[in-house]
């Protein structure tokens, strides 16, 4: 039995467990100032830009935040829900689902990478609400050093900066789990059989990368080769592998999904089904760049009909899926 505290002991809570899914970040409106803060922050980050600062930040200072936060902000604009970015929204509401799967002695919160809320601001939360004990789910199916590992970063830093520290662990990448695949099958044929036509091709399209990761090591490129094949396998047919969002000069990762999209009408290829499997929320990447510039490419190249399926959200299946995944590594603490 414990003794009586003291009368001036300060009231501390604990015994809870956190839960805190992370993605990548957004800004806070559809506007030039808060894209331009968001993209400073984002391309300021040496994972994602691996360019030495004393050649880089004069290019991100005096180029990249002088022209492209307007064009960036009209693309938010085409996307933004009443709730706010859409990446924000569903991970938001992402958590809310999760909240009740998982018991009273669990706390559900959610972060982006870059943006609002903060992962430090969003970890002190979790600790002040008595969480000595923190799962951290990166919503990365595939690893990057660019995503992962910036989150993890991210992470440590937070608590490198606490007194007391609450045990942390890690979602590991999920892009060959069963329950991952089997979540993303059931999805792509619940799009598909929506459609009222039969596509000729169907387009996986992965955030692309510059190829320079790969031959560094980062397993990235490896991560969405066995998605895709072990998803082909499961549905029963092949998918084409792509990577969209190339920026810069440098060589990224191929084939890319704006050159895959304007050669298939030439090919014979005039009905396409496109989704996004490396992405846990749609965002916009998914709503601008595929299904809206995406399907703008394809059709001037002679394309007729073209769809885009939603990515898991917080739909059903794609719920089950990470309730299942979070209880595994929550194993142990409840």
């Amino acid at each position: 039995m414990h003794g009586p505290l003291p009368p001036n002991h300060p009231n501390v809570i604990t015994g809870k467990i956190g839960v805190l899914l992370v993605n990548l970040g957004t800004p806070d409106a559809p506007a030039k100032d808060a894209v331009k803060r968001y993209l400073k922050q984002f391309l300021s980050d040496k994972r994602v830009v691996e360019i030495p600062d004393l050649i880089w930040q004069p290019i991100l200072q005096g180029i990249i935040l002088n022209t492209r936060p307007a064009k960036s902000a009209e693309a938010y604009q085409l996307v933004w829900m009443e709730e706010g970015s859409p990446l924000a929204v569903y991970t938001k509401r992402q958590a809310a689902a999760l909240t009740p799967l998982l018991g009273e002695q669990v706390i559900v919160d959610w972060a982006m990478r870059y943006g609002n809320p903060s992962i430090d601001s969003r970890l002190q939360i979790l600790k002040n609400q008595g969480c000595e004990r923190i799962l951290i789910a990166p919503l990365y199916p595939q690893y990057s050093g660019a995503t992962t590992a910036s989150v993890n970063d991210a992470v440590f830093d937070a608590i490198g900066a606490m007194r007391w520290h609450p045990a942390i662990r890690i979602l590991p990448p999920y892009h060959d789990d069963d329950c991952y695949i089997a979540a993303m099958k059931s999805s792509l044929e619940t799009g598909l059989s929506a459609l009222d036509f039969e596509p000729d091709v169907i387009v996986a399209s992965f955030h692309g990368m510059p190829e320079r990761t790969l031959e560094l090591g980062d397993p990235y490129h490896c991560h969405c080769q066995k998605t895709v094949r072990l998803l082909s396998n499961a549905v029963g047919r092949d998918l084409t592998i792509s990577f969209q969002s190339r920026f810069g000069r440098a060589k990224w990762l191929e084939p890319a999904t704006d050159t895959i999209l304007e050669t298939l009408p030439g090919q014979g290829k005039k009905k396409v089904a496109i989704f996004a499997p490396g992405f846990s929320s749609d965002c916009l990447e998914t709503l601008e760049e595929l299904a809206i510039r995406g399907k703008e490419q394809f059709t001037e190249a002679g394309g007729e009909q073209f769809a885009y399926i939603p990515c898991l959200n917080d739909s059903a299946i794609g719920m089950e899926m990470l309730e299942t995944l979070v209880c595994r590594e929550l194993a142990g603490w409840i």
